[in-house]
């Protein structure tokens, strides 16, 4: 189980950190695609963009997991 992240007495959800981490490599992987010329090739971007970020999250959780 996730454990709350406690911060001058108020609890938070570990997400508040995950979410960041799983933005930024997002935000990286489109400069990436941008500098390559590759994301002019993607039907829909916006959707791509999406995807990658909650694939991202989902990578973030299992690895914050530990197992």
């Amino acid at each position: 189980m996730f454990e709350e992240l406690a911060l001058g007495g108020l609890l938070f959800s570990p997400l508040v950190v995950m979410i960041p981490i799983a933005f930024a490599m997002s935000v990286a992987t489109r400069l990436i695609l941008y500098k390559t010329g590759l994301y002019r090739t993607l039907w829909k971007a916006s959707w791509f963009e999406v995807a990658l970020f909650i694939c991202y999250l989902t990578l973030v959780v299992w690895a914050w997991r530990g197992n």
